[in-house]
C-alpha cells in the first residue's frame, strides 16, 4: 500500500529537525531587499510619518516578502530540475535535495493564505495589489518567463506594484512619473539579468532558461541603452513636475552615477545576476543608496 504524500511530508518534517531553517532558506530572505520599495511612498511622506503610519508601512513591506517568499516556493518547485544545471541554482534547498519539493510547497500555501488574509484585513486595496502581484508571479512561473521581452516587463511589473502597494498602505499614493522611474528602473535590472545569465551559461543557455535562446548579448546591450537613458530623463521630469520642490533635482546625480555604477558592475566585473547580492555588497552603489534617501529627506524637511 502506498503512503500519501501528505503523512510523507508530514514524517520528514519530524524527522528534520533542520526543515524548519531549510524552509526559511527557501523564502529566499537575502532578496527580500527588493521589497524595501515598498518604502518609497513613505520617504517621500515622511513628514507625516507617525507610528501608525510606520507600522502600517512595515506590515506592508513583511507581507510583500512573505508572498514574494511564496512565489519564489512556486517557481523553485517548477524550476527544480533546471535549477538543477545551474551553476549557483543547484545549491538551493529544493533543488540540492536538502528539502522536499512537497514540504515546501504546503509550507507556500498555508504561509499565502494567512499573508491575504491579513493584507484584506489590514487593506482591501493591499489585499487585492498583492494577490496581483502573487498571481502575476504565477503566470511567470507557469508561461509569461518563456516569452522574449515580455519576461522582463513582468519583472519590472512585480516592482511597481510593491511600490503602488507601499503608497495604498500608508494612503498615499505616489505620482505616474515615479511609477514610470520604477518600471523603468526594473526594467535595467531585470535585462542586467538577462545579460549575465546569458554570459554565464552561455552554451548552455537554453537548458537552465529557453528564454535565452531569443537574446543576444547585443540586443540586450540595445535595451539597457533605451531603458537607462529613459530613467534618466523620467526621473529628471519627476523631479520637476512631482509637486514637490524642485529642489530635488539635486538628487538627479545619485540617480546617473547608481546607473553608471551599475553598468560598469555588469560590463566590466560580470555582475548584474543578484541585484540584492550587488547593493550590499558594492560599497559605491550602497552609499549611494544612503546618500540618496538621506538627501531626499533632507530637501523635503527643509524646502517644504
Amino acid at each position: 500500500m502506498s503512503i500519501p504524500n501528505s503523512v510523507k511530508v508530514k514524517a520528514q518534517a519530524a524527522s528534520n529537525p533542520n526543515a524548519f531553517i531549510l524552509l526559511i532558506r527557501q523564502l529566499r530572505p537575502h532578496q527580500w531587499t527588493k521589497n524595501l520599495l515598498v518604502f518609497a511612498a513613505l520617504l517621500f511622506s515622511f513628514q507625516k510619518v507617525d507610528y501608525v503610519v510606520g507600522s502600517q508601512a512595515l506590515l506592508a513591506f513583511l507581507l510583500f516578502c512573505l508572498v514574494s517568499g511564496c512565489v519564489y516556493i512556486l517557481n523553485d518547485f517548477i524550476d527544480i530540475k533546471n535549477d538543477r544545471s545551474h551553476p549557483e541554482k543547484r545549491l538551493r534547498p529544493m533543488a540540492s535535495g536538502a528539502l522536499n519539493p512537497f514540504l515546501a510547497l504546503t509550507f507556500g500555501i498555508v504561509l499565502l493564505s494567512v499573508s491575504l488574509f491579513v493584507a484584506f484585513s489590514a487593506s482591501i486595496l493591499l489585499g487585492w495589489v498583492l494577490l496581483i502581484y502573487f498571481l502575476l508571479n504565477c503566470a511567470y512561473s507557469l508561461k509569461l518567463k518563456h516569452i522574449v521581452i515580455l519576461d522582463v516587463m513582468v519583472i519590472s511589473a512585480g516592482f511597481v506594484l510593491r511600490a503602488i502597494g507601499g503608497g495604498l498602505a500608508i494612503g498615499t499614493p505616489l505620482t505616474p512619473w515615479f511609477l514610470l522611474c520604477t518600471m523603468l528602473l526594473a526594467l535595467f535590472l531585470a535585462i542586467s539579468k538577462r545579460r549575465h545569465e546569458l554570459h554565464l551559461l552561455q552554451s548552455q543557455k537554453g537548458m537552465h532558461r529557453k528564454v535565452l535562446e531569443n537574446y543576444s548579448p547585443e540586443l540586450l546591450n540595445q535595451l539597457n541603452t533605451i531603458v537607462t537613458t529613459a530613467t534618466i530623463i523620467s526621473y529628471s521630469l519627476f523631479t520637476f513636475t512631482s509637486g514637490r520642490t524642485v529642489q530635488l533635482m539635486w538628487t538627479i546625480p545619485f540617480v546617473i552615477f547608481g546607473i553608471f555604477r551599475y553598468l560598469y558592475l555588469i560590463t566590466m566585473s560580470d555582475k548584474g545576476g543578484s541585484p540584492e547580492k550587488v547593493l550590499l555588497e558594492d560599497k559605491p552603489i550602497l552609499l549611494t543608496v544612503l546618500l540618496y534617501v538621506i538627501t531626499v529627506a533632507g530637501i523635503l524637511y527643509f524646502f517644504e
